[in-house]
């Protein structure tokens, strides 16, 4: 890479091969920024879980963690092929992170009122600010210069349509609709534009960008976990159950963190149909990441009677989630790599651990079955994944 002037540097992609290509310090800095925004997201899915708004939070929740995860995914996949780490690049990631800050602002309001119009804001300028690196990179290397320009056309004119749609400000069922519309529109534009020429991104840095969301958002509910024990130590009257609580929803995080890294990821984004998978399917994963945070909250609300919800809907907020984020793993990595008995036992106990809400003791019988779901995982031979 040259450096012809004003510092800048000419954005030639980088090496898919490039040896000991990790995550930059710009890039563990930009994934704080957004954890921002997703810690407000699942604060308010906790109040409106524990206020027994579960349908209306959690329709709220996925509409601004799409919002999120897609300005997230977006920049680090473009980041794997095009970072040149130079002045300009590093001030565009900035003022995407400024742009996640004023989502995470937003938060509240589109979640409790549907007023999206600060959400809006910030993701405009997160993805206005993507447009200007893929038309440097447009400019920067010939060969790719359709695919740039398709994501920047396609990304630009998707913009004009969220304002629309703030603007219009859709009723009822109406508006969920409108957005999930959109947000297929947001879907289509990589997979249009990669057709065109495939950009190169470096397997082993995504993979690793992705576990490392991944660890952030299980820290979501490590917090969860301590403030059980917080509470349980100024309150002596719920001191057990509180305590115990704390130890299951730490035996969960565990075993999710083990799901998740007991395979290699790599091989699953070397070829654009299963890196469209991988990275799209990716979207449950995190949500139910952050979910699961929330659900242990809500279940520090029910040992400390501070809401009215029934103890089978309290439950599933802890362990539905636990069981998404599971069978989203098993459906991209586990499921090629266990021998068929193994595989389908796997996915039977995830389903057991969402059904655990309707037992007694649902934090004990969820971290038991979390438990044996590892186990089975790790005595199982590991098959030779296919290439995708």
């Amino acid at each position: 890479m040259t450096t012809p002037r004003f510092g800048l540097r000419t954005m030639h992609p980088r090496d898919p091969e490039e040896p000991h290509r990790t995550a930059s310090p710009l890039e563990l800095f930009f994934d704080l920024v957004f954890v921002v925004a997703v810690a407000l997201a699942s604060a308010n899915l906790h109040h409106a879980e524990s206020e027994g708004h579960i349908g209306e939070g959690l329709g709220g929740y996925l509409m601004v963690f799409f919002a999120i995860w897609w300005a997230w995914m977006n920049f680090t996949w473009f980041a794997s092929a095009f970072d040149v780490d130079d002045w300009l690049y590093r001030v565009l990631t900035l003022l995407q992170m400024a742009g996640a800050l004023v989502l995470a602002a937003g938060t509240p309001a589109a979640m409790t009122d549907g007023r999206f119009g600060v959400v809006v804001v910030g993701y405009v300028v997160m993805r206005l600010a993507m447009v200007t690196q893929w038309l440097r990179a447009a400019r920067s290397h010939p060969e790719l210069r359709r695919t740039a320009l398709i994501y920047a056309g396609g990304i630009t004119v998707m913009q004009v349509l969220w304002v629309l749609w703030t603007l219009w400000s859709p009723s009822g069922a109406l508006g969920p609709v409108t957005f999930v519309l959109l947000a297929l529109g947001e879907l289509a534009v990589p997979a249009l534009a990669e057709r065109a020429r495939t950009t190169p991104w470096h397997p082993h840095h995504i993979a690793e960008r992705y576990g490392l969301f991944t660890l952030i958002l299980l820290g979501e509910s490590i917090l969860a976990s301590t403030n059980a024990v917080v509470d349980a130590i100024s309150s002596a009257e719920h001191l057990a159950p509180l305590l115990e609580l704390s130890a299951c929803g730490l035996v969960l995080a565990a075993g999710m963190w083990w799901v998740y890294f007991c395979r290699q990821h790599h091989h699953h984004v070397r070829f654009l149909s299963s890196a469209l998978g991988f990275g799209y399917g990716h979207y449950l994963i995190f949500a139910a990441a952050g979910a699961f945070s929330a659900g242990i909250e809500v279940a520090v609300d029910v040992d400390t009677r501070a809401t009215g919800l029934g103890a089978a809907a309290a439950g599933a907020t802890l362990t539905v989630p636990v069981a998404i984020f599971v069978l989203g793993i098993w459906a991209l990595a586990l499921r090629a790599t266990l021998p068929a008995g193994r595989s389908t036992a796997v996915a039977g106990l995830a389903v057991l651990i969402g059904l655990s809400a309707l037992a007694p003791w649902t934090p004990v019988v969820a971290a038991v079955l979390m438990v044996a779901l590892v186990v089975t995982i790790e005595s199982a031979p590991e098959r030779n994944t296919p290439a995708t």
